[in-house]
């Protein structure tokens, strides 16, 4: 069924209107012909198109198989019921089914079969069918009123039609109209049952509404077409037998509703055959002195016959100007026999006022009618005036007042002002101007009346003020003759004695002296004369001279009778500064009194409303120039409504507090709305409307609050409601309402905010919409509906551009871009606004205005109505929480048809496609329920298990389908905005991931390749792109490739899509693309004076290709991009580009947009840096927009500046360069520390302002030595931040300098090691700025790398600035207990503040190791100040062995084993914490070899006392896992604890041989105690027990020398299991890559074996010497330890065989050890190591 209606056959003339409109997507000029010429036929045809029912049509519709049977039955109902063809009448039901049903499209077959239903459709499509009639008429009148318009667009098009319908066209239409006329109205009888009287009646309407078009046509065929006498004699006729309408076949059905239709019909009759009689023509053949070349000089017989005719004429006012006109032309003609006929004809004109009936005709015809049409009757009266006044003596026409009326109103057609300028003083019109000018100024009003009609243009605004102002006659009254005049002989002439004030005004004020001898001539009138006088004056110091003597007699009882002399002086001032204000100094006299005037009026008791508006009107005109002046000065006189407080707030201001209404509100109260006439509020209106757009200062706008509060309160909620005399004006009133509002939303608003409150008219008016009674009376504007326009168009006599209807559509526009913008600029909040509330609430039946909103879009008479309406239902979808869905209730499908049968009209406006589609593409986020039913997605018949859906028959997918089919691109209909905003909606799909609709678009044939082929066509430069949308369409669709890439399985890529990606790689569109982009870039440069707006399109399409080449580095195979040369070329692209926006100062938008490419760089950097050779053509860029962000100051170029940095740091990371390979590398590391510098301070401002306003955030209070509890980041202080990526690119480019040279440098020319050690110092005391720390001291590790380094760091001050303020890292908690070591969960890399300490540890050591004897005394102090966490951590391996509490003791006894080098200096400053170090070490000892001994109780302790099997930095990311663990991932399990527990077997070895080399420099030396008998034992202690148990755990347990054997033991094992594994395995993290590496793990096992031996033999040998141990002991002592040594000596020698490497001896270990290694040593006496010798000779010894 819905197929069967799809659309008609044939064009309807609805649309055909539409096009000629140029108001449809067709809009060039050859398709405009060709739609004429396709339908020529139809307009010369005009109403007998339409065809009357035939036997031979019912029967080819009978068989006709294309239309369904039901159709087919509905069809000849209509055709029964309306008379018409019955192919036709199925042709209307299409049509109509098409546009204007209002059901669902699946509805219509019920709608059919249900006898109620049915007859409802049939009267509206009874209503269609009228419409259609009327639009095919107003076809050929809008071709008939732009036919030879120049300045019409398609002016060609119509000529050549109007040729082609020239010869019939008046035949057919005057046919039609005699059959219009005489058709007898239809019965039920003949017509069926539906035809009731009702519909009668609309039928009869019909009629004549039809009558009155074709008679519209015939007159402007006629202006521009000749008639011959015979057609005017057979018009005459015509109109005679109709009586000029009055006189219908079916006049029994004529209401008062249908007068102005009759009157309408009258008015073309009289206007046509005036036309005919071509005065025009007849006053310049009497001019030019040749009459006998008008047509009817030579027509005897037709003048004769008309003359018969028209003397039976004068019954009716229509009948007036045809005889006036048949009487000028047959006294033009001098036809003697026909004089009693001139007399007779010109005798009933002028009796039947036949100027008050060209005047009321025109004024008519002006209201709402077709323009042309209007302007054309004035070009054909006033030419019939002119003649009229030329030829015929003015006293004999009538009262004159009547001529100036209708000259006024013709004088208001374009044109005739000018014209009348340009001819004879003395001929037409200009003869009543001249013998007005005779009465002046006693009679002023006719003379003003008509100088204002004649004003139109500037010229002519100069021409009348130079008439007034040079006028040469005054007139004035006089009952008697005065004394001081001397009268002539006969009394008709008078001549002044002595001067005379004309004004009896006082000194000082405007006036007129009459100069003395002054000559008047005396004209009697009535019981005076009136006395005309002839000097020369201005005309307006007499109107000056006026309104000050109005303001004399303001309060007397001859007000009224000045007002009204007053009046038309101010409406002349009105029309001519409203027309030329270059002479608006000239009338400044004049426009300086109106304020007074509006305030001594306003208090009248019943003041003249008239006038106040007059000057209200005037003052709007000055207000468009110079809105300040008019406001300063309207203050004064209390008019407007005022504020006798401050307003101070929103609030204050909706209560009115101390506002006042002023005049105005008083005149409204007590005069307008009584009376019901309106002018004052209009005149208001404008008024304020104007002031606002003159943009006024902050305190001006302020003062015009209270103006604005009153409109909002008193007159938006209310005027609906008031009292009206005329129809029409309450319309008007509503539209200027919104007009004001409109303009306040659209105010600048930063010229808004410029004023110090925060009050301004926007917000107040967002305000109060949103929260009172104003919104509510919007949402009733808005409310009005579809079907109330429609009524009100109705009503309208013509399809003109002006009345109430348009005035109405225009009042819901304003309400739409209002309520739109009223939800735009209210502040966000959680709470919901009562206008939100009325918006979004669900009524019953549709009622709620959701519905109504979604309903216009079957509005079909302004375009931009349903488009607005639409734009406010998008605005309400993003915003409102509701469900349009719901709202629209059982409409809902109906609606949806509508929406889409606009969308697939190939003749809709372009505009409303776009916004029906960005409308679904904002639903389809915000509104499901409606997506789902515009989708409209079924599931395949055929599909068996999971669902498969197809695209239903009203499935908005068919037509976005189409819409980008690379076929139809280019076409009317698929404009490139129409494309754009369906490849939005296409994207808004992906992104919500609607994978049913992506599945069913998948699966369309060609989908892919339409999709992208905008990407492969090749767009203009970014100079000479016209429409821009196409960047934003290459945009979206990049946007729908790198989404469907992301989010499907590589290997489920539709084949299509893979195709298209090879073939975007073999057209080189990557190359394409990178480069366009490129040159967008440089375009933005070159033009970013035009401002960011220009650049949205730009921005959209480069966020995009950023999005492709992000997700290139992850799908490099997918995108087709493994070629290294080609990413190497889109990098170097992309640097370009970031380095195009900023390497110079530019606007915010380039800036914005290079700090966007700079972080696609650095993902592009860190990503392929594989690819990257030549590393200087990425640093040498790099370094350029280094050098000029630094000389930027703006706050936004932070971000940029540290992604530039990142950048820098990564390129210096892809391969390792020294110095000199960088050519700038002595400024890049200048304009680093440079940065370092400045930021430093500034963070150091920023901690200390925290501080003092007690923002800090407090010391954590858990221990910070196991956890990261990261405190309020300041600004400066972020992990990306300037300041601290600042320090790591410091730290790499110094790691460059081998040699150091360039620290000393650099730190002459910028101090940074100050500032940077002075905001370390504060951070550290406060324990901020985490990251800050943690960067300063990597860059001060990297600095003390040597010796000259080192002395410049210390010599900065570096440890008054760490050591005391390191306190606050770990001092005690706010309970007081001390903190204790523990086990943290982060990685041991992540920031933190037991991070920042273990680097402290690490420079201590390190300057000590370089300064030595230089740094000594500060390393003291160091260890003194924390001796006690020293330690504590010494002892924390017993308790935790996480991986940071092992870095942390790592580092300590690294930190120790340096210190240890300086034990006398050690002793003598801190002898307590030296022997509490000595035994502390000793501990350690004994835990670390325990553990190492034990790996399951190692394994033990780590997963059940620190609840962490494996550390963070181990652990892959999997998910949870939701099922029993299988066998493979308990392996796996396995795995990764076993790699967990030799990472920390790792660490235990590492921190044993530290604190064994470290227990070395604590006994005494081996070769000193062995050789010298004299040395002091008392200076060593006895650092291991004399026992040889194995070592315990238990801190009861002292270290023995059982403790060092038991080390020499694990030692050896280690050894043996290295030796064992096939595949050596490390004991950091999984296999050992290479042999080199287990034979540094071997060295560090053997430096810590002969460290042990040496220990054991110096305490052995430190025992045997000493007194005091009893000989029982120290023999037991030899036999243990030669049994012990004994053993291991074996061990050893087996081990020895295969090769052991040799010792690092010295190597302190601070790195991983070095991977050098000795060259292997045999098992023979003379190659084995001295050390193994050693014990073997001390073994011998002892055995002794």
């Amino acid at each position: 069924m819905a197929a069967a209606a799809a659309g008609p056959c044939v064009r309807s003339s609805r649309e055909l209107w539409t096009i000629l409109l140029g108001r449809s997507a067709l809009r060039e000029t050859d398709q405009i012909e060709t739609e004429l010429d396709r339908h020529c036929e139809r307009l010369l045809t005009g109403l007998a198109y339409y065809k009357p029912p035939s036997v031979s049509s019912g029967e080819k519709l009978k068989a006709d198989k294309e239309v369904v049977v039901p159709l087919k039955e509905f069809g000849l109902r209509i055709s029964k019921f309306l008379s018409l063809d019955e192919q036709q009448s199925v042709q209307i039901l299409q049509s109509y089914l098409q546009e204007d049903y209002r059901g669902t499209q699946g509805s219509i077959k019920a709608v059919l079969q249900d006898e109620r239903q049915s007859q409802a459709l049939q009267l509206k499509i009874a209503e269609y069918y009228y419409e259609e009639r009327l639009y095919t008429l107003r076809c050929v009148l809008y071709l008939l009123t732009y036919f030879q318009d120049e300045r019409h667009p398609y002016r060609v098009g119509y000529s050549k039609c109007v040729d082609k319908l020239e010869k019939e066209l008046v035949v057919n239409y005057r046919k039609q109209l005699e059959e219009l006329f005489r058709t007898e109205a239809p019965t039920w009888e003949t017509h069926g049952n539906l035809m009731t009287e009702r519909q009668v009646s609309r039928w009869f309407v019909q009629c004549l509404k039809e009558q009155a078009l074709i008679l519209e046509i015939i007159f402007l065929y006629y202006a521009y077409f000749e008639m011959g006498p015979e057609d005017l004699l057979a018009f005459a006729r015509i109109f005679k037998e109709q009586g000029f309408g009055t006189r219908q076949t079916n006049r029994h059905l004529v209401d008062e509703s249908m007068d102005g239709l009759v009157d309408r019909i009258g008015y073309f009759s009289t206007l046509t055959l005036v036309e005919g009689m071509d005065i025009d023509f007849l006053h310049k053949c009497a001019l030019e002195e040749r009459v006998e070349q008008h047509q009817f000089a030579n027509a005897r017989g037709v003048c004769q016959e008309m003359d018969k005719l028209l003397l039976t004429f004068g019954d009716i006012p229509h009948h007036t100007p045809v005889l006036l006109s048949w009487a000028l032309l047959r006294h033009t003609l001098n036809v003697d026999e026909s004089a009693h006929v001139i007399r007779r004809l010109g005798s009933i004109a002028i009796q039947q006022n036949v100027f008050q009936s060209m005047t009321q005709m025109l004024k008519a015809l002006g209201s709402g009618g077709n323009n042309c049409t209007a302007s054309t009757a004035r070009m054909c009266i006033y030419g019939l005036l002119s003649f009229v006044l030329t030829s015929f003596e003015e006293e004999t026409l009538g009262d004159q007042q009547h001529l100036i009326d209708v000259a006024c109103e013709v004088f208001t057609a374009p044109n005739l002002a000018e014209l009348f300028w340009d001819t004879e003083p003395t001929a037409g019109i200009a003869i009543l101007l001249d013998n007005n000018c005779g009465m002046f100024p006693q009679s002023m009003t006719p003379l003003l009346q008509l100088l204002s009609a004649l004003i139109s243009d500037k010229c002519t605004a100069k021409k009348v003020y130079s008439f007034l102002d040079k006028m040469t006659c005054y007139t004035e009254p006089y009952k008697h003759k005065p004394h001081d005049v001397l009268s002539h002989e006969d009394g008709t002439r008078w001549r002044r004695q002595t001067p005379k004030l004309l004004y009896p005004l006082g000194s000082g004020q405007a006036n007129i002296r009459m100069p003395q001898g002054t000559y008047g001539l005396v004209l009697p009138a009535g019981q005076g004369s009136l006395v005309r006088w002839d000097f020369s004056y201005s005309s307006w110091t007499v109107f000056t001279c006026e309104i000050e003597m109005l303001l004399h007699v303001v309060s007397t009882a001859d007000v009224l009778i000045h007002c009204r002399k007053v009046k038309p002086i101010i409406d002349l001032v009105h029309k001519i500064m409203s027309t030329d204000w270059s002479i608006t100094d000239y009338l400044l006299p004049i426009t300086s009194r109106l304020y007074m005037l509006i305030q001594r009026l306003s208090s009248v008791l019943n003041p003249p409303t008239d006038v106040i508006a007059s000057c209200v009107n005037t003052l709007t005109v000055m207000a468009t120039r110079m809105p300040a002046k008019v406001w300063a000065d309207l203050q004064h006189t209390g008019f407007l409504p005022y504020s006798v407080t401050q307003v101070t707030g929103i609030a204050q201001s909706l209560r009115a507090e101390g506002m006042q209404a002023g005049s105005y509100g008083n005149l409204l109260l007590s005069i307008e709305r009584p009376q019901g006439e309106y002018s004052v509020t209009m005149a208001f209106l404008r008024l304020i409307t104007t002031l606002v757009k003159g943009q006024l200062g902050s305190t001006q706008s302020r003062g015009l609050l209270p103006c604005v509060v009153f409109v909002l309160k008193e007159l938006l909620p209310t005027y609906l409601k008031w009292r009206y005399n005329i129809y029409g004006i309450r319309e008007e009133i509503g539209c200027l309402i919104c007009e004001l509002i409109y303009t306040i939303l659209h105010l600048n608003s930063v010229e808004e905010s410029q004023g110090s409150s925060s009050l301004s008219l926007q917000s107040l008016c967002t305000h109060c919409l949103a929260n009172t009674e104003a919104g509510q009376a919007i949402i009733n504007i808005m409310a009005v509906g579809v079907d109330t326009i429609d009524v009100v168009m109705a009503t309208q006599p013509s399809s003109g551009s002006e009345g109430s209807g348009q005035t109405l559509i225009q009042t819901i526009k304003l309400a739409f871009s209002i309520t739109n913008n009223v939800i735009k600029l209210k502040p966000s909040s959680g709470v919901v606004s009562p206008l939100e509330q009325a918006l979004t609430q669900h009524g019953t039946h549709g009622n709620n205005l959701i519905a109504v909103l979604a309903k216009y879009i079957y509005h079909r008479h302004d375009a931009a109505l349903p488009r607005l309406a639409i734009q406010l239902l998008k605005r309400l979808a993003m915003v409102a929480p509701m469900s349009v869905y719901a709202c629209l209730g059982s409409d809902a499908a109906a609606i949806r048809d509508a929406f889409l049968n606009r969308l697939q009209s190939k003749t809709e406006d372009m505009r409303i496609k776009v916004m029906i589609l960005e409308f679904l593409t904002v639903a389809v986020e915000t509104q499901p329920g409606l997506i789902e039913l515009f989708l409209n997605l079924e599931v395949k018949d055929d599909a068996v298990g999971s669902k498969e859906f197809i695209l239903g028959e009203w499935s908005c997918l068919q037509v976005v389908l189409e819409f980008i089919d690379s076929k139809q691109q280019g076409k009317y209909w698929c404009h490139p905005l129409i494309h754009r905003a369906a490849i939005a909606f296409l994207h808004a799909l992906w992104q919500d991931r609607r994978d049913s609709a992506m599945t069913v678009l998948r699966a369309k044939d060609r989908f892919w390749e339409n999709l992208t082929s905008v990407l492969f066509g090749e767009l203009p430069a970014p100079s000479n792109i016209s429409e821009k949308s196409v960047l934003e369409t290459c945009a979206f669709t990049l946007k729908i490739i790198c989404l469907e890439i992301y989010y499907v399985v590589r290997g489920s890529l539709d084949q299509s899509l893979k195709h298209t990606l090879k073939m975007f790689f073999d057209k080189k569109r990557y190359e394409y693309w990178s480069e366009y982009i490129k040159s967008l870039v440089t375009h933005m440069m070159e033009t970013e004076t035009q401002g960011a707006a220009t650049f949205l399109e730009f921005h959209m399409v480069i966020s995009a290709w950023r999005m492709v080449l992000v997700l290139a580095t992850s799908y490099v195979e997918v995108m087709h991009l493994g070629d290294c040369s080609l990413r190497l070329q889109l990098l170097q692209d992309v640097l370009e580009g970031t380095k195009v926006l900023l390497l110079v100062p530019s606007s915010a938008s380039c800036l914005r947009m290079g700090s966007m490419l700079a972080t696609l760089l650095l993902i592009l950097l860190k990503q392929w840096k594989s690819i990257i050779v030549q590393v200087s053509k990425i640093l040498d860029p790099l370094d350029q927009i280094l050098e000029s962000l630094s000389q930027s100051n703006q706050y936004f170029m932070e971000k940029t500046k540290a992604k530039i940095f990142s950048a820098i740091i990564t390129t210096l990371q892809i391969k390792q360069l020294k110095a000199s390979d960088i050519s700038q590398y002595s400024q890049m590391l200048l304009t680093v520390c440079e940065t370092i510098h400045n930021e430093a301070i500034v963070l150091f401002d920023q901690t200390r302002h925290a501080l003092t306003t007690g923002d800090a955030g407090l010391p954590d209070d858990k221990d910070s030595m196991e956890t990261d509890c990261a405190p309020r980041l300041q600004h400066k202080d972020q992990k990306d931040g300037v300041c601290v990526l600042a320090l790591h690119l410091a730290k790499e480019l110094y790691e460059m300098d081998e040699c150091g040279n360039h620290l000393f440098l650099i730190t002459r020319k910028v101090p940074f090691l100050p500032a940077m050690l002075s905001t370390l110092e504060l951070s550290l005391r406060v324990k901020q700025n985490l990251h800050f720390a943690e960067a300063s001291l990597h860059l001060l590790l990297v600095l003390s790398r040597t010796q000259q380094g080192a002395a410049i760091v210390a010599g900065a001050g570096v440890l008054p600035s760490i050591c005391l303020p390191l306190l606050s890292v770990y001092q005690l908690s706010t309970n007081g207990t001390t903190q204790t070591l523990g086990s943290s969960r982060k990685s041991l890399d992540a920031p933190s503040w037991p991070g920042v300490y273990r680097l402290t540890m690490s420079l201590m050591e390190r300057l000590l190791k370089s300064l030595r004897y230089n740094f000594l005394s500060e390393a003291l102090d160091f260890v003194g100040v924390h001796q006690e966490r020293i330690l504590q951590c010494l002892d924390a391996v017993r308790k935790v062995q996480s991986l940071a509490c092992l870095d942390e003791v790592d580092h300590t006894v690294g930190f120790i084993l340096q210190l240890s080098n300086f034990i006398k200096e050690w002793r003598f400053h801190l002898p307590q914490l030296l022997g509490d170090v000595q035994v502390n070490l000793c501990y350690l000892c004994q835990t670390c070899t325990f553990l190492l001994h034990s790996p399951k109780v190692l394994q033990h302790y780590l997963q059940v006392k620190n609840g962490e099997t494996i550390p963070s930095t181990i652990l892959p990311r999997q998910p949870k896992p939701t099922q029993t663990p299988t066998k493979q991932q308990n392996t796996e399990k396995e795995e990764m604890e076993q790699r967990a527990l030799l990472k920390v077997q790792s660490s235990l070895l590492r921190i044993l041989s530290k604190t064994l080399a470290a227990v070395r420099h604590f006994t005494p030396d081996l070769s000193q105690i062995l050789l010298d008998q004299s040395l002091d034992l008392a200076e060593y202690d006895m650092l291991f027990v004399l026992s040889f148990t194995t070592p315990a755990f238990d801190s009861d347990v002292a270290p023995s020398f059982g403790t060092l054997l038991a080390t020499v033991n694990v030692v050896l094992n280690m050894q043996g299991e290295i030796d064992k594994k096939k595949e050596p395995v490390s004991l950091n993290v999984g296999p050992l890559t290479s042999t080199e590496e287990a034979k540094s793990l071997k060295s560090l096992l053997m430096f810590t074996m002969e460290n042990c031996f040496y220990v054991l033999i110096s305490q052995a040998v430190r025992y045997l010497k000493d007194p005091s141990v009893h000989s029982r002991d120290k023999q037991r002592m030899k036999q243990e330890l030669s049994s012990e040594l004994s053993t291991v000596l074996s061990s050893i020698s087996r081990y020895s065989r295969r090769g052991t490497p040799c010792s690092p001896a010295a190597s302190l270990l601070l790195s991983p050890p070095s991977k050098s290694t000795c060259s292997v040593s045999k098992l023979s006496p003379e190659n084995q190591e001295p050390l193994i010798q050693l014990v073997q000779a001390f073994v011998r010894q002892i055995q002794r």
